[in-house]
């Protein structure tokens, strides 16, 4: 039994556009926000910089932290993993560089793909990972305010 450290990046564009990555990783296909795993000697913001910068090789500004997962959560991956996710707001000042594809997704074992989906349309049950439909609540919940 070990403890995994994920970050995430909640990437919303000026169109009010939240950006969702897919792809097949051993033989499942799923949905979820970028970013992946912490390495040894990172910070979170600092290792969400660089997932964001191998991902979609741009720049990232991680502004607010938005959610730390506060339950028991099993790898889907690995079984004998326990999952910590940490989720920011991140802004990508050159957001339009990011190379999308249309809403739903189409998969590709070779290649993860990102798709732009307005916020208004954006619904828990798009993304396959608990800690990510508890994100999804949190931002629907904040464009009401």
């Amino acid at each position: 039994m070990r403890f995994v450290i994920r970050v995430y990046g909640v990437i919303i564009n000026s169109d009010d556009q939240i950006l969702l990555s897919s792809e097949i990783y051993q033989g499942r296909k799923f949905v979820k926000f970028p970013g992946g795993g912490l390495e040894f000697g990172e910070g979170t913001r600092e290792g969400l910089q660089r997932e964001i910068r191998e991902e979609l090789g741009l720049k990232a500004e991680v502004e607010e932290h938005l959610y730390t997962t506060d339950f028991y959560l099993k790898s889907a991956f690995n079984p004998d993993d326990q999952i910590l996710s940490v989720y920011y707001k991140v802004w990508i000042p050159e957001w339009k560089k990011i190379s999308t594809e249309p809403w739903p997704p189409v998969y590709d074992e070779r290649k993860e793909r990102f798709h732009w989906v307005n916020r208004d349309f954006l619904h828990e049950n798009m993304l396959n990972f608990p800690a990510d439909k508890t994100v999804i609540k949190i931002i629907k919940h904040s464009k009401k305010q």
